[in-house]
């Protein structure tokens, strides 16, 4: 086969050609510190790379749902924590409104102590975060207790409960219910037990105020059973949380290794392609045919 002059020059720019572009491969390797900027760089290195973007993707919302819970969870907790204070505090009045040396007037003012404890227990089953009710269910755009008053003063409590859990996948096939079930907790004889101990001290019932001790404690056990419930599932929110937080570090890890270039490495193969180049441009000279301007020189 014959070799000419002009197949030569093409196989040289060819050449010349393929090592300007592997000069650029590692020139965008090293400004961007990724090992492919285009699919087609690496098909193998972009399909692995989406399969890990998506796991991490994947993990993320499960944290941004564990993020979620945590905050029903948290409020709940201190919504608990302030009924149960709450609740402590109309015992203690109860027993002082028990003792005989109170007069009739005292226990009446106590009695006005212990009505706006229970406005404050009304607005605790209504708490509202994010502009949602936490205590009726999924019902979260209606309160949980609703009340009127009547034309003689008397209040009426009607308790509007929703039992359906709010449940949020936290993991995969991992469900955990984020909310408190407040019929549980306010529901049942809840309003009716304070409402008796604010008639008995506004009446001056010594023996119902007496009985009002215990039946407080009714209140205070249901929300404590409640809130061990909710301290259970928050310890597990804990630990699905730590293993999510280590399974987006393996995850960002694992990927790195897949995408991010070596930079030594990279800084090395520019150097050699280089060089290569070089010679290539250099051999080049030296195999063209001198041109007529040459020899007129």
């Amino acid at each position: 086969m014959r070799i000419t002059q002009g197949m030569m020059s093409n196989n040289m720019l060819t050449n010349l050609t393929k090592s300007y572009a592997s000069l650029n491969k590692y020139m965008d390797q090293l400004n961007t510190g990724k090992k492919i900027n285009k699919p087609s760089d690496d098909p193998f290195v972009a399909i692995k790379s989406l399969d890990y973007r998506s796991q991490l993707a994947q993990v993320e919302q499960y944290k941004s749902n564990a993020s979620e819970v945590h905050l029903w969870m948290d409020n709940s907790d201190e919504a608990l924590n302030s009924a149960t204070s709450a609740l402590q505090r109309l015992q203690d009045l109860a027993r002082l409104a028990a003792n005989d040396t109170n007069s009739e007037s005292e226990r009446k003012n106590i009695a006005e102590e212990a009505k706006q404890i229970r406005d404050d227990l009304i607005s605790v089953a209504n708490m509202k975060v994010n502009d949602r009710y936490i205590f009726n269910g999924t019902d979260t755009k209606n309160p949980l207790v609703e009340t009127n008053t009547d034309v003689n003063g008397e209040l009426t409590i009607e308790i509007n409960e929703n039992q359906k859990p709010v449940n949020i996948n936290i993991s995969e096939n991992i469900e955990l219910q984020a909310n408190v079930d407040g019929g549980k907790v306010f529901g049942g004889k809840f309003f009716e037990n304070i409402n008796k101990l604010v008639n008995a001290l506004e009446d001056d019932d010594q023996a119902v105020i007496s009985e009002s001790i215990d039946t407080i404690q009714e209140n205070v056990d249901a929300v404590i059973n409640e809130r061990a419930s909710l301290g259970a599932r928050m310890n597990r929110l804990d630990l699905v949380e730590n293993r999510l937080s280590n399974q987006e570090n393996s995850a960002k890890n694992i990927m790195s290794k897949n995408e991010n270039v070596d930079i030594e490495v990279a800084i090395t193969n520019l150097l050699t392609q280089e060089t290569m180049h070089r010679a290539a441009l250099s051999a080049g000279a030296r195999i063209m045919q001198p041109t007529l301007v040459d020899f007129l020189r």
